[in-house]
């Protein structure tokens, strides 16, 4: 079977996408489990073109990709385009995208907008990238609307800056136990390290285990990490010995994702590429690289 074909059936299988179908029996949906799954993108991300994206994703090697939209009134700093250019280029291309919903989490229109795309099929919500609080009355709305629909929530934490408080988000899981939540960017990946200095967004020092997020990942069943930006990949070069130890005992929890701006999709100048790289060469085995490349997207994203 050729990859383009492999693709469509797996996906297609697994979710009905584009064909409305049940899923199929296990030996067809267990397909979708070796999917590559880059978790998180944007369209118009700093410019780029949805041809020029598509052709990123594919040189890449992704086979299926998470569109990420911005809000109504930001972004997400990164001129990335709402909700209906998510959707349209999921249409164009079912078999290699599937999309979030998002917006702002403290206006009227938050619960209505997302209640809209959620019906229309969104896979989750985020990335939410605002300037609240992590456990914010706005922010429990959004977890509040995930849970009912019974989605993920994907989060930009970063100090000072976006969902702010994470030394307080070990409460929201507790509150919100049924919800899948994917923590991401500098603070959160910043604080791997028991040591780490809040204000410092991209730390190069040796870690120390047992960071707040080390944490959450280990006692929070529905917590996992989205492994893209610099933010991601700082996390496994600043100290690949703790790396290894720490996909090891995470590749349950984590994800491998890109959220990289270039046209290239390959090589050193392409953070989703590199960062694919290395995980291939960190990964403990070939198992746990499966789970980290795929697995347990399809899992949250209910492709298997």
């Amino acid at each position: 079977m050729r990859r383009r074909e492999f693709i469509a059936s797996a996906v297609g299988a697994a979710a009905g996408i584009g064909c409305g179908s049940e899923p199929g029996p296990p030996e067809e949906t267990g397909q979708a489990a070796r999917l590559t799954v880059d978790f998180h993108q944007h369209t118009n991300y700093s410019g780029r073109s949805d041809d020029e994206l598509v052709a990123h994703q594919r040189k890449m090697g992704a086979d299926l990709t998470v569109l990420l939209p911005a809000g109504s009134r930001y972004g997400l700093a990164a001129e990335a385009y709402g909700n209906d250019s998510v959707v349209a280029l999921a249409e164009r291309f079912p078999t290699e995208f599937v999309w979030f919903a998002n917006e702002l989490p403290d206006i009227e229109q938050t619960r209505p907008v997302l209640e809209r795309y959620l019906g229309l099929g969104a896979k989750g919500i985020g990335e939410q990238k605002f300037p609240v609080a992590c456990d914010s009355e706005a922010m429990q709305l959004v977890y509040s609307i995930a849970r009912d629909y019974q989605v993920p929530v994907l989060i930009h934490f970063q100090h000072e800056a976006y969902n702010t408080g994470i030394e307080r988000f070990q409460a929201v899981l507790e509150k919100f136990p049924t919800v899948d939540f994917i923590g991401h960017a500098q603070t959160w990946w910043g604080n791997i390290d028991a040591k780490h200095d809040q204000a410092v967004m991209y730390p190069k020092t040796p870690v120390t285990p047992g960071g707040i997020t080390d944490r959450l990942l280990s006692d929070y069943p529905n917590m996992y990490g989205d492994l893209s930006a610099g933010s991601g990949l700082n996390s496994m070069l600043r100290d690949e010995e703790h790396a290894r130890g720490f996909l090891e005992r995470h590749q349950d929890r984590l994800l491998w994702a890109s959220d990289c701006n270039d046209t290239i999709g390959e090589g050193q100048d392409c953070i989703g590429a590199k960062g694919l790289a290395s995980l291939r060469r960190l990964a403990p085995d070939d198992a746990a690289l499966r789970k980290i490349l795929g697995g347990n997207a399809t899992r949250l994203l209910k492709l298997s």
